[in-house]
């Protein structure tokens, strides 16, 4: 058939899966195939046998967890199974049927703790994962429930685990059974393992921890099944190893360890080196294993000897032998000859051998190269030579180590060994499984030899139990043939079998291996077909074993079972004087098996052995070869192991490099073809591998059937769905409860299921598609039509919009045309306008310019044509001038020159002068006519005007000489003023040219500011920006900060709550132990008190004056004393009570302390008495001095009253003074709250005064009649009475009143009593007095005290006015804003303070008066109820009967019911026996009030207290909590009695808190509660004690409810199918699990909610607090969230995608229970994270870093161990789911390595969360409550 997918062989893998391509048909020689990288080729078919290649599973059966739940059962499929189970899921173990296959990982796994064990403890075997927990389980219960010893065979080769599973078995069982004594036999048989490992393991080239030796420990267990003891025997020691190691490999590690030590001081004595200075440990050249540090380990050796009781100087002589044996070997041995050698003389290392083991150096030395020869008549001594000295040394060397080995396999077992009986026991074999090597010696033959025998017994038990399993179910039993080796054991052991044939040789004189050989091949070579001779060689043999042919080298077979050792050398060791080595061959005759082991005494039942004939003598027993007792030994072992159940673990090495999760192919083939698991799986693959129940195969195939098919009864229907399936009637047989399938009918019936379901599949995805798709179209097409109605819509508003605009548009574009024409219209006019106005105004300014220029121009022209005309004239005249002055002055010329020659002569000149007189006078005659006219003329108008003038200037004149003056003065001044403006000037040019420099500078400095400017500005835009930057950044890193430390404060809280809930947890569970050893010993007292029957009495209470709060301890429980009838003994000490022993030895050196204490007491009394004879007397005389004492006491109090008064009103005019000073006003806050406090302490001393006044009349009234008070048997009544008086005059008229009883009690002795209790008020009164003289001593001080405070006080506020008045005049100097300010903020903080301090010394008043006012009520009281009960004629025994009463006279309050029960002392036990041991709860519970016991008890100790009688209340509080104990204690297992009494213990501490008088808890009080409170003792103590009782019911109840609750919550929230048809069972195989179909007695989640809501009603009955309720149904809900994960973690078969739905729907269900009840809130959700997270997990997509980014994100509360677990875990149940792949789980751990985290896989299902119990107020009256007569409490009185 094509796409089959077929196994083929493969010389690399073994087998290599690949497809067939092409349909297979008859009588083909071929078949095409296609292998999974995509290469095809072809595989060719036997020719002879025609056989096809083996199909493959389907991907849902790979993986499984038992291999024969596969339904194809041959080698690929195992191989491939445990390659992926190892490979991609991380899984080391995997069934087998009934073997457990375990695969060394070479690397830690977190699977071995505490938490797993506690997960598998009391689990089915098929119920978990596979597990050698599992196993080991399986044989503890089978041994419990058959009453059968058990077997665990552990074995493989070297490196596969054989040891650490042998040791993870015996742990389990160490902590799972625990210890039938103190003497920790389950560490002892622990400790036993590194010492059997460092003398009896090496490394070898396979493994660095190789047991070279085999062991079978046999742990036993008495009728409970409880360790008690073990004992050890071992196989076969290889002793070759200690003188020769291969390479690579080590001697035994003790050698190393003691190596590695021998630089320390103590075992500097042994002489030792380094590893490679001797030969013995250096041949191997591997000294050191990685990872190993050896001194350490010598250290884990020595521990592990101490432990088991070898001392230390036994384990020192252990190291001489080892030592010495190291030395031995250093022994060098030289040739003298070819047939003789010698030692050369002072050998050190011989001469270090003869110190350490005690002989002479000549014996040993002479012993070693001779042996000695004795004949019929003679004895020899012959040398040997240097090869056969050096043989006889180290076979000596192999003796003395093997005789070291047995003598210490013998005292371990006698560490183990124990006096009580056995019962019964499990065995676990740790032994060598199948070796073959290149050269297989005489070792490698009886290792395969034993497990010839181990497979021959796992053959038949296998064959047994399928045998079993048919009968049982009624299959008709068909012969399976299996492999048989018996042929194989006959050839080794039967006679003329090999081992008879190597005996027969080796006694011949002169055998050797070569003559063994031929008589080997002579004897079996053609009479047996398992024998086989080798072509190439003559000395060796093959033997075809059970699981290869293995052959075998003859050389050293005969030496090696000879095992000789020189008897001249042994006898010289016997000799010796070191103690232990002639220990160790002391008893050589007393030897039973060849390793020396003896039998255990002490009762232990052993199997029947048959006993060996052969070993009476020592003689005959030395004679004995190696292999003939390793045949005895075999023999016994096989004989104990058919006489147990055996239970087998096959270890697998999976590589030969110890490399981590590393599979080699063909070495575990190898091994699972040696081990037996093929050879398991071809004889179940024989008969019927595949076994279903009828409802499982219903379930799985359900989808086969036709509802017509389907029958009520599932048998008739399975059977006939068969029958149509399955044709062949050979392929299926039908038993009782199951259906047998032969193999591959499953995965038939998985392909119809699957094709069925595809088939299902293809028509729910077409039917789908097609809703999908016409759904897809319908909302394509409304889509489409929705879009072309709004586009259409769209497109016709966009069109009317768009006529709109256009219409709009031409109404704009006209108007604005037309504005825009207009207003060019405008422009154009205005500038046409602007126009004609600019060329007419310029035209005609251009005209008048015109004209104006023509006018200029003429006026130009005419003045130019002057001035031309001018200077033409002028030039003319000049020209004219100048020719006339030519001329002249040439006529002048010639004139001159003529008048030059005239002046020569006298009449020239007298004639000009006489020419020139004449004129010069007619001209002066003229001039002065001339002149005297014009003179005339002038001087008559100067006349006129002068005399106008002369007025007018004489005005002038004077205003010119004061002119005159001021200008001779201004003179002055501008001549300075004219110098200091040339200084100005100057300073001015000065200044100029500064300020041309200053402006220069300006004009540079702007420039340079303008640049700087400009530079700032860009400076200022790029700060701007890193500031907006930094801004930006600082509100980032502001707001990250905040959250940060919004974070950190959450976590700093959520560490503190974590930090504060450890502590609670902590105190818890130290009272959960406290409790469980108070209950031990109970347990052990009973026990002893059964015995024995001899009662011991406790210590008696002889002093009352013991804390409250010790009662817990000191006193035992009242009703057992009161039910023996013995009242004396009420006060009973118990102080041992479940105390573990420190607490017990303090409490003995208390005790002892007491007793001491109790002594000097006793001491002291009679010193008193003594002293009070001597007294008496005294008190009579000194009475007179005594009571002026008393007067002058008082008169000293009033006067200091009257002084206080004195200064208080000094005080109040002080403060007068001080208002009127401005300080203060009278008025004032300040002073009227002083002022009232003043007065109001001045009323309540008067009145206080009174009360004392009174008081004291009282007293004296009665003095006469009070010889003694009835009570008065304890000094420490009065004393506690007295130390209430807290007034001087309380204490003061106390003291009078009791020295007047005092002396009125000394008359007439014998009329009191008998009994001496005269004696005992004596001596009481004495101490009274004694105490009251000190408490006035007290009290003068204290109000001296107080005076002081007073004057302290009143100078205080004497400074504070001065203070004030000082401020108030620093005041004064400040500005007077400034001085309002200050004086308001003085006044304030003065005023402030004042009032605080006022409103503190107000408070503490107020606590004062009510405090003294209520002490004083109750003095009043009992006053009054004394005088009552007297005038009644209740008089004490020694009381006068006709003495006067006198009444009280103080007013009582009226008769009515104050919430107290009064009872009798004798009554006590009745109270206890009704209210709490004889109490059903459901009665109390349905019919009455919640809490009632509670209230009842409280209202009775109300009582107690207020009759002040401490012992009553001691009693009732003790007996209580005793009685309470002793109830939980008879049924702890009863949760509604658990819960009804820690809801009534609860009760009972709210109440004591509400009524203790604390203010804390009296805010919800009502006035009438509060009168309630109790009165005279503070019961803080006992709170704390009764809180503990609380928390130990607490976890009392959730015990129980773990109790009720663990059976169900696997079944109900894992296996059980809430979501029917969701999750198909899966093939199962041998070892079936509980099956998930809801069969009858199965629990469900019903039932879960059902004992939920059953839990819940039952406290919400008893009125459990509601927040007490919510933490238990937290607790509730953790542990329902804990035991689901867990076993999750442990179940590959529930961690599949439809198995996350049913939790996640089971979830849901609990949440919607928590929402009906309310409960949402209390943290139970929260507790279910981890489960939710998980099946979230199962169910999320798993393939893309996406994926792994959203699942790493969502598991935030399952640790990155339970998420890969989950992740490995994850099984697809159908093939249409994915496996995760191992790359996603190393993304997925990749992204998880930072987490900081716990690495336990498990959560802790048995944490309890620390309990509180908040404060809880009744608001129901104690007056309102009755007493219903169903309680039998007619005996309480209402008070």
């Amino acid at each position: 058939m094509a796409c089959a997918r077929v196994w083929i062989p493969d010389a690399e893998e073994v087998w290599k899966s690949a497809e067939l391509t092409k349909d297979y048909k008859g009588g083909d020689a071929s078949l095409q195939l296609m292998l999974e990288d995509g290469k095809s080729i072809e595989h060719k078919l036997d020719p002879k046998t025609k056989n096809l290649p083996y199909l493959r599973n389907p991907d849902i059966l790979v993986g499984e967890n038992d291999l024969t739940a596969l339904s194809y059962l041959h080698e690929p499929a195992v191989l491939h199974n445990l390659k992926v189970r190892f490979m991609d899921s991380k899984l080391i173990y995997t069934y087998c049927g009934i073997v457990l296959v375990a695969i060394n990982p070479y690397e830690t796994l977190p699977i071995y703790g505490t938490d797993i064990i506690s997960a598998y403890s009391g689990q089915n075997m098929g119920d978990m994962d596979p597990h050698i927990f599992a196993v080991a389980e399986e044989a503890y219960k089978q041994m419990a429930r058959d009453e059968r010893n058990q077997s665990i065979i552990v074995s493989g080769e070297s490196g596969a685990g054989k040891t650490v599973s042998a040791k993870y078995a015996m742990r389990y069982f160490a902590t799972v059974s625990g210890s039938a004594s103190e003497a920790n036999v389950e560490e002892k048989v622990l400790a036993s393992n590194p010492i059997m490992e460092a003398i009896g393991n090496a490394k070898t080239t396979r493994n660095d921890n190789s047991s070279r030796f085999g062991k079978y420990i046999e742990i036993g267990f008495d009728a409970r099944y409880r360790i008690i003891g073990a004992n050890m025997r071992t196989y076969l020691l290889e002793k070759s190893r200690v003188v020769f190691q291969a390479d690579e490999e080590r001697n035994y590690h003790i050698f190393y360890q003691l190596c590695a030590s021998a630089h320390l001081p103590e075992y500097k004595t042994l002489k030792l080196g380094g590893a490679n200075d001797f030969l013995y440990t250096r041949q191997g050249r591997s000294p050191v294993i990685d990872g190993v540090d050896d001194s350490k380990e010598l250290c884990n050796t020595r521990s592990a000897f101490t432990l088991l009781g070898i001392n230390e100087s036994y384990q020192m002589g252990l190291f001489q032998v080892l030592a010495a044996i190291l030395h031995l070997g250093n022994v060098e041995i030289k040739e003298r000859d070819s047939d003789s050698s010698i030692i050369p003389p002072n050998n050190h290392h011989l001469t270090a051998f003869c110190e350490l083991v005690g002989v002479t150096y000549q014996d040993m030395s002479q012993w070693l190269c001779h042996r000695k020869l004795k004949t019929a008549t003679e004895t020899y001594v012959k040398t040997l030579s240097r090869l056969q000295a050096t043989n006889a040394r180290d076979a000596l060397s192999k003796h003395i180590y093997a005789k070291l080995f047995n003598w210490i396999v013998e005292h371990v077992n006698k560490a183990l060994i124990t006096n009580v009986k056995q019962h019964s026991f499990i065995g676990v074999l740790d032994i060598y499984g199948f070796e073959t090597f290149e050269i297989n010696s005489f070792e490698q033959f009886c290792i395969n030899y034993a497990n010839e025998k181990l497979q021959q017994q796992f053959n038949m038990h296998v064959f047994k139990l399928e045998q079993e399993e048919y009968m049982r179910e009624q299959i008709p039993w068909t012969l399976i043939d299996f492999y048989d080796n018996q042929p194989c054991i006959n050839l080794i052991e039967a006679k003329m079998g090999i081992l008879d044939l190597l005996d027969e040789e080796c006694k011949m004189p002169k055998g050797s291996d070569d003559s063994w050989a031929q008589k080997l091949y002579n004897t079996h070579l053609k009479t047996c077909t398992l024998f086989e001779k080798p072509r190439m060689s003559n000395r060796a043999f093959i033997i075809q074993h059970f699981a290869d042919k293995v052959e075998y080298q003859c050389d050293g077979f005969l030496e090696k079972n000879k095992d000789t050792v020189n008897e001249e050398q042994i006898n010289v060791l016997k000799a010796s004087k070191f103690d232990l080595l002639v220990e160790l061959f002391r008893d050589e005759e007393k030897a039973t098996s060849p390793t020396g082991q003896v039998q255990g005494t002490g009762g232990r039942t052993r199997l029947s052995v048959k006993p060996d004939k052969g070993r009476d003598s020592s003689s005959k027993e030395h004679k004995k070869t190696v292999g003939c007792q390793f045949r005895n030994s075999l023999q016994m072992l096989m004989e104990t192991l058919n006489a147990t159940t055996p239970h087998y673990v096959r270890c697998i090495k999976p590589n030969d490099f110890k490399q981590a999760f590393s599979f080699d192919p063909k070495r575990a083939v190898q091994q699972l073809r040696a081990c037996g698991v093929l050879e398991t799986i071809r004889i179940s693959a024989a008969g019927f591998p595949s076994r279903w129940t009828y409802q499982e195969f219903f379930s799985r195939y359900r989808v086969l059937m036709k509802q017509k098919d389907v029958l009520p009864d599932k048998k008739l229907t399975c059977k006939n769905v068969l029958e149509k399936l399955v044709q062949d009637q050979d392929k299926y047989q039908f038993g009782k409860t199951k259906i047998f399938f032969r193999a591959g009918q499953v995965a038939y019936l998985e392909k119809l299921r699957a094709d069925k379901l595809r088939a299902a599949c293809i028509r729910i995805q077409k039917t789908i598609r097609c809703w999908l798709a016409r759904k897809k179209y319908l909302r394509k097409r409304s889509a489409a039509i929705t879009i072309q109605r709004f586009t259409r819509g769209y497109q016709a508003r966009c069109l009317a919009k768009f006529m709109r605009r256009t219409q709009a548009a031409t109404v704009i574009q006209k108007y604005q045309r037309m504005y825009v024409e207009k207003k060019r219209y405008r422009q154009k006019q205005a500038a046409a306008l602007a126009m004609q106005t600019i060329l007419r105004a310029y035209m005609a300014r251009q005209k008048y310019q015109g004209l104006l220029r023509q006018k200029k121009a003429v006026i130009i022209q005419k003045r130019v044509r002057g001035w031309l005309a001018r200077c033409w004239y002028k030039r003319c005249l000049r020209s004219i001038v100048y020719l006339q002055c030519c001329i002249r002055r040439m006529r002048a010329r010639r004139e001159l020159k003529k008048l030059k020659i005239e002046a020569r002569s006298v009449e020239h000149f007298k004639k000009l002068n006489k020419g020139m007189e004449n004129k010069i006078m007619q001209l002066q005659r003229k001039i002065d006519e001339q002149e005297n006219r014009l003179v005339n003329d002038k001087l008559v108008g100067l006349e006129s005007s002068y005399t106008v003038e002369s007025e007018r200037m004489r005005g002038e004149l004077t205003r010119l000489r004061g002119v005159e003056e001021d200008n001779k003065n201004k003179a002055n001044q501008v001549s300075s003023l004219l110098e200091e403006l040339e200084k100005l000037r100057k300073e001015l040019s000065s200044t100029q040219q500064e300020k041309k420099t200053i402006e220069d500078w300006a004009q540079t400095y702007k420039n340079e500011m303008e640049k700087m400017v400009s530079d700032l500005r860009d400076q200022n835009g790029l700060l701007k920006t890193e500031k907006d930057d930094l801004n930006r950044l600082i509100q980032e890193q502001s707001q990250q900060m905040t959250e940060k430390m919004t974070r950190a404060i959450a976590q700093e809280t959520q560490q503190l709550e974590t930090d504060l809930n450890e502590e609670r947890s902590r105190y818890q569970n130290l009272l959960t132990e406290h409790l469980r050893l108070e209950e031990k010993y109970d347990d052990l007292k009973e026990e002893m008190a059964l015995s024995s029957h001899v009662s011991k009495p406790g210590h008696r209470r002889t002093d009352s004056t013991h804390s409250s709060n010790e009662s817990e301890y000191t006193y035992n429980s009242e009703y057992a004393e009161l039910e023996e009838g013995s009242r004396t003994e009420s006060g009973r000490n118990d102080v041992t009570r479940g105390i573990d022993t420190s607490l017990t030895l303090k409490l003995q050196k208390r005790l002892t302390e007491l007793e001491q204490e109790k002594q000097s007491l006793r001491n002291e009394l009679e010193n008193k008495e003594e002293q009070f004879q001597r007294d008496d007397a005294e008190f009579k005389k000194a009475r007179g001095a005594e009571l002026e004492y008393e007067s002058l006491k008082r008169q000293e109090l009033e006067s200091e009253n009257k002084k206080l008064k004195h200064d208080l009103a000094e005080m109040r005019k002080s403060l007068l003074g001080d208002a009127a000073t401005g300080a203060g006003a009278p008025g004032s806050p300040a002073y009227k709250v002083l002022l009232e406090q003043l007065n109001a302490s001045c009323e309540e001393l008067e009145v206080r005064k009174e009360e004392v006044l009174i008081l004291r009349s009282q007293l004296v009234s009665q003095k006469e009649a009070m010889h003694h008070k009835e009570t008065m048997t304890e000094p420490s009544v009065y004393a506690d009475d007295v130390s209430k008086l807290k007034d001087a005059d309380e204490l003061k008229q106390a003291y009078v009143g009791l020295k007047d009883t005092n002396r009125s009690a000394a008359p007439d002795f014998h009329k009191l009593n008998e009994d001496g209790e005269l004696w005992l008020v004596n001596q009481g009164l004495k101490e009274t007095v004694r105490l009251l003289e000190h408490q006035l001593q007290t009290q003068r001080r204290t109000y001296d005290n107080e005076v002081e405070s007073l004057r302290g006080e009143l100078q205080t506020v004497k400074e504070e006015n001065n203070r004030q008045q000082q401020l108030l005049a620093q005041n004064l100097q400040l500005p007077p804003e400034a001085r309002i300010e200050a004086s308001l903020q003085h006044e304030i903080t003065r005023l402030t303070n004042e009032n605080l301090d006022l409103m503190e010394q107000l408070e503490k008043q107020d606590r004062t008066i009510r405090k003294l006012k209520k002490q004083l009520k109750v003095y009043s009281k009992r006053i009054g109820e004394m005088g009552a009960g007297q005038a009644e004629g209740q008089t004490s025994p020694g009381q006068m009967v006709d003495e006067p009463i006198h009444p009280v006279n103080i007013p009582r309050r009226e008769k009515d019911f104050q919430g107290m029960l009064e009872y009798k002392k004798e009554d006590e036990l009745k109270l206890v026996k009704n209210l709490i041991l004889e109490l059903k709860p459901r009665g109390v519970a349905v019919n009455l009030i919640p809490g009632l016991p509670a209230y009842i008890l409280f209202m009775c100790l109300r009582h107690a207290d207020y009759v002040n009688d401490d012992q009553k209340v001691r009693t009732l509080l003790t007996s209580t909590i005793n009685s309470i104990k002793k109830i939980l204690k008879k049924r702890g297992d009863d949760f509604e009695m658990v819960s009804f009494w820690l809801a009534n213990t609860c009760r009972f501490l709210h109440c004591l808190k509400q009524y203790s008088g604390d203010e804390a808890f009296m805010k919800h009080n009502t006035s009438r509660q509060n009168e309630h409170c109790l009165s005279n003792f503070d019961l803080a103590e006992y709170r704390q004690v009764i809180s503990d009782l609380a928390i130990q019911i607490y976890q009392q109840l959730i015990k129980c409810m773990e109790n009720i609750l663990w059976p169900m919550i696997v079944s109900g929230m894992l296996e059980h199918e809430t979501i029917q048809g969701v999750s198909g069972v899966k093939p199962t195989g041998l070892r079936k699990r509980t099956s998930s179909i809801a069969d009858e007695g199965t629990y469900t989640l019903d039932s879960i909610i059902r004992q939920l809501n059953a839990f819940h009603s039952t406290m919400c009955q008893h009125g459990t607090d509601p927040e007490l309720i919510k933490q238990v149904v937290k607790q509730q809900f953790y542990i329902v969230g804990a035991v689901t994960l867990n076993n999750l973690l442990l179940r590959k078969d529930m961690c599949s995608w439809s198995k996350g739905m049913q939790i996640r729907y089971n979830v849901s269900q609990l949440e919607e229970w928590l929402r009906d009840k309310g409960l949402m809130n209390c943290g139970a959700k929260e507790t279910l994270e981890p489960l939710i997270q998980a099946a979230q997990l199962l169910q999320v997509k798993k393939k893309t870093d996406e994926d792994a980014e959203a699942i790493c994100s969502m598991c935030l509360a399952l640790t990155t161990a339970q998420i890969v677990k989950v992740l490995n875990l994850y099984t697809p149940v159908n093939e249409f789911e994915e496996r995760v792949s191992v790359a996603f789980i190393r993304t997925i751990q990749t992204r998880l390595r930072d987490r900081c985290e716990s690495p336990q896989l498990l959560m802790d299902a048995k944490m309890i969360y620390p309990v509180t119990f908040p404060f809880n107020p009744s608001s129901l009256a104690l007056e309102t409550i009755q007493i219903p007569g169903s309680l039998n409490l007619g005996f309480l009185t209402r008070v």
